[in-house]
C-alpha cells in the first residue's frame, strides 16, 4: 500500500479509502469484519461511514463497525476514521432539528451519537455531508473547534460543497487562525469530469485533500457493466444512450488491451490525479477489496491518458481557459 498526506495535515492515509455504505446491507456483519480485518493486513488504514449508513435502519453500518473495533487486537488504533452528518435522523436530534443541514445543536449531538455507536472517544476526521446553503461559518468553527479542544474530533471536513463553499470555509478559517477544512469528499471518475473546471483546482490550491465517492460511476466503469440483468447497476445502464453505451464498450477494449480490470484502470487514473487523495472503494466480499488493491500499483502511461480523455472528454482544463480565452 502506499500512503499520502490528509490535505495539509501531516496525518498520513492510505491511498485507497475502505468505504463501508454497504455493510449490514449488501454486506452481512460476519463478512463486513472480515473486510475491514484484511484491509488492514493490505495496508489500508483510512475507513469512511457516516451516521445515516444502514439505509432503512441508520446507525447500523457505524455499529457494525463499533463493534468490529470492541474485538480488539488494536483495530482502533490502526483506523483512521472518517464519519459524516446532515441528514435527519431521529434518534439523534429532536423535533424540527430533525431535518437535513447543518448547525453547532446537530453537530454535538450527532458526533455524540456516532461516537456511541462507533465504540471510541474520538474520530479522526468528521465531514459535513452535504453542503447547507444557510450555513454560518463562525457558528461552524466554534464547534468544531470545541470537539477537537475535547479530542473528540482532530479534523474537519466537508462533502458535496461546491468551490465557493470551499473559498468561503477558508477565508473564515484564516479569519479565526483556524485550520479549517482539511478534505471535500466528492463524486468525480471518468463519466463524471466537471470538477476538473472548479472543485480540483479549489481544493489544491486551498491544499485540501480531495476523497472520491463512486469512483466507478455505481459500477458502470466495473467490468461487465453493460451485461447486469438486475439491481442498480443494470437499471444504470438501461439508461445510458448509444453514445455512452459506446464509450462504455471503447473503454471495455482498453482496459483488456492493458490487461487490467475497468474497475483498476478507473481508480488508477484518479490516483494519477496529483489533486487526488484517495478513491472510496466500497468492497461487499473479501476477493473484491483484495483486487481493487492492485489499483495502486498500475502505472498509466502517456499515451493511456490520451485514450482515455478521447473515449471520455473531460470539460477542457480548469476554468475559465476550458471556456473562454
Amino acid at each position: 500500500m502506499k500512503y499520502t498526506s490528509l490535505g495539509k495535515t501531516g496525518m498520513q492515509v492510505s491511498r485507497l479509502v475502505l468505504g463501508t455504505m454497504n455493510f449490514g446491507t449488501r454486506t452481512d456483519e460476519a463478512t463486513a469484519d472480515k473486510i475491514m480485518d484484511r484491509a488492514l493486513d493490505l495496508g489500508i488504514n483510512f475507513f469512511d461511514t457516516a451516521n445515516v449508513y444502514g439505509h432503512d435502519n441508520p446507525g447500523r453500518t457505524e455499529e457494525i463497525i463499533g463493534r468490529w473495533f470492541a474485538q480488539g487486537g488494536n483495530r482502533r488504533e490502526r483506523v483512521v476514521l472518517a464519519t459524516k452528518f446532515y441528514q435527519h435522523m431521529h434518534n439523534e436530534v429532536d423535533g424540527p432539528n430533525d431535518k437535513p443541514g447543518v448547525s453547532a445543536y446537530k453537530l454535538y449531538r450527532s458526533l455524540d451519537a456516532s461516537l456511541k455507536r462507533l465504540q471510541t472517544d474520538h474520530v479522526e476526521l468528521y465531514q459535513m455531508h452535504h453542503i447547507d446553503h444557510n450555513i454560518n461559518w463562525d457558528e461552524m468553527f466554534d464547534a468544531y473547534q470545541t470537539v477537537m479542544n475535547q479530542g473528540k474530533v482532530y479534523y474537519a471536513g466537508s462533502s458535496n460543497f461546491g468551490a465557493r463553499h470551499l473559498a468561503f470555509a477558508d477565508a473564515a478559517a484564516k479569519n479565526r487562525h483556524f485550520t479549517g477544512l482539511v478534505t471535500e469528499q466528492h463524486l468525480y471518475n471518468l463519466l463524471e469530469r466537471l470538477p476538473e473546471l472548479e472543485l480540483l483546482p479549489t481544493a489544491r490550491d486551498l491544499g485540501m485533500g480531495v476523497i472520491v465517492w463512486s469512483p466507478l460511476n455505481g459500477g458502470l466503469l466495473a467490468p461487465n457493466a453493460l451485461d447486469a440483468t438486475s439491481g442498480r447497476r443494470a437499471e444504470r445502464a438501461k439508461s445510458l444512450t448509444e453514445a455512452q453505451r459506446q464509450q462504455i464498450r471503447d473503454y471495455e477494449a482498453l482496459c483488456k488491451e492493458l490487461g487490467e480490470t475497468e474497475s483498476n484502470v478507473a481508480l488508477a487514473w484518479l490516483l494519477h490525479n496529483p489533486a487526488i487523495t484517495a478513491p472510496i472503494i466500497g468492497p461487499r466480499t473479501v476477493a473484491q477489496l483484495e483486487d481493487a488493491v492492485r489499483a495502486v500499483d498500475i502505472s498509466l502511461d502517456d499515451a493511456t491518458m490520451k485514450r482515455l480523455d478521447e473515449i471520455f472528454p473531460g470539460p477542457g482544463g480548469s476554468a475559465p481557459e476550458a471556456y473562454a480565452w
